[in-house]
Parts: C-alpha cells; sequence; structure tokens
C-alpha cells in the first residue's frame, strides 16, 4: 500500500490542478491531507486522480482520499486539541489509518499544547495499539536532535523562539518514539535531512509517518516528494510510504 500524507496549504482552493499532478505522479493508494478544509477541493482533487472513496467537512484539517476500500472513517476530538484528528478503517485485515495535524508556531508553549495533543490523541486509540496502525501527517515539530535555523525563518518566529530559550523543546516526537512508536522516513533514512517546508526553502522536516516499532520490517519506503510541481502546488512537500499490509 502506497500512502501519500499531504499539507494542501490553507485549504488548496485555486490549486487542485497542481495538487492532483502531484497525486498522479506517484499513484498512491490513499492520500490523508492536512489544511483540507473545502470539501469541494477534495472532490474535485478525487475525481482528478480517480480516487473513488474520499471524505472532508467544511472546517477540518484532515480529509482522506482512496482507491481501496474503506469501511469506515471517524473525526475524534480530543479535549483541547486545536485539530480533530481521523481514523480510517480500511476493509479486511489491514491497518488503521490515523491522520492528524498538530497546531503550528515554534515555542516552548505551543510545543507543550502539540505534547498535550499527542498524549490525548495516543490515549484515544489505546485499544489499537497492540496491532498494526499508522499515524501520520504534519507535526508541526522537529524531531530530537534535528537542527533549527531560526535565521531562515521570519522575524516574528525568531522572537518567539529566542523568548523561549533560543529553542524549541522537542517533546512532541519524543513522545512518540517513548510509545515504542518508529518514525518511518527517520529509520530508513538515518543520515538525510528529508526537509518538507517549506518548499522555497526548505529546512524544517514537520511531516512523519509512525508505525509501531514491532511492525517496521512492514515499511518498505518513506520518501520526501519534493518535485518542481509539488514545489508549485503547495507550501509543504508531501510524505510518501509503501507499506506491507496483508
Amino acid at each position: 500500500m502506497k500512502l501519500l500524507s499531504y499539507n494542501i496549504r490553507f485549504g488548496g482552493r485555486g490549486r487542485e490542478s497542481g495538487i492532483s499532478e502531484v497525486i498522479r505522479n506517484v499513484a498512491p493508494d490513499m492520500v490523508v491531507f492536512q489544511e483540507a478544509t473545502d470539501p469541494r477541493v477534495i472532490e474535485r482533487v478525487a475525481e482528478a486522480t480517480g480516487m473513488s472513496v474520499w471524505a472532508a467537512r467544511p472546517s477540518h484539517s484532515i480529509a482522506f482520499i482512496s482507491r481501496a476500500p474503506v469501511v469506515h472513517h471517524e473525526w475524534h476530538y480530543p479535549q483541547g486539541a486545536r485539530h480533530s484528528f481521523l481514523e480510517i478503517v480500511l476493509e479486511g485485515n489491514r491497518p488503521r489509518i490515523f491522520g492528524l495535524h498538530l497546531r503550528a508556531r515554534f515555542s516552548k508553549w505551543s510545543e507543550r499544547r502539540r505534547a498535550f495533543e499527542i498524549r490525548a490523541l495516543l490515549e484515544g486509540i489505546r485499544r489499537h495499539q497492540e496491532g498494526f496502525h499508522v499515524l501520520v501527517g504534519d507535526f508541526n515539530t522537529l524531531a530530537p536532535g534535528e537542527l533549527l535555523d531560526v535565521r531562515r525563518m521570519p522575524r516574528w518566529i525568531r522572537a518567539l523562539v529566542w523568548l523561549s530559550g533560543r529553542d524549541i523543546q522537542r517533546e512532541t516526537i519524543q513522545i512518540m518514539l517513548d510509545a515504542a512508536y518508529a518514525d518511518g522516513y527517520r529509520t530508513l533514512h538515518p543520515e538525510d535531512k528529508g526537509y518538507t517546508f517549506p518548499v522555497w526553502d526548505p529546512h524544517l522536516r514537520l511531516d512523519y509517518i509512525f508505525l509501531p516499532t514491532s511492525h517496521t520490517e512492514r515499511l518498505i519506503s518513506c520518501e520526501v516528494i519534493n518535485t518542481d510541481t509539488a514545489r508549485r502546488a503547495s507550501d509543504h512537500f508531501p510524505l510518501l510510504a509503501q507499506l506491507e499490509i496483508d
């Protein structure tokens, strides 16, 4: 199964053609979107890419399109979370997909809120944590040990980082690692940067796919789609993972 995570920026309105081209070029079985706040955009992209199964809600960040049969999908609302997360259940003995989009901003205060959100999400899916499942989306934070080059950020973000102690905490991703999840991209690419944002000056890895460490052998590949087409379609490069699901 080829799974694509894609932040399409501000709903993607007016960029449906470019977004659809990016998706067609990599031919995924499912796309989990972030910032997909306009269902009409998702419907158009689903039609343009030949994916008959889709779901989106107005003002909800997470949506999906799929060529694989889906038997159930549901938005969940952890208390205090900035965005809902989306649970997608595939037909047959297949993994559950959890799409998420954590709050933005670089500061120690926003990182604390992201940590709260991810703990709430993990508590909400506790009953699935023994089986094969995948968490995918825009985490809006950096993994432990990764460089934060504030010189390349807007002045207002640099001010927030400076007020936070000239760096940000890396608590959110550490929570995932401590909960026995593997960072898909970093598992296969221990040295590569894997930057996904922003497309005009990539220097941050904000988009992730996580799976239980007991199932890492199911991860065949994980790549950032940093093509010229993707650079024109959104402010994030999408992340494509190939999974062995049978």
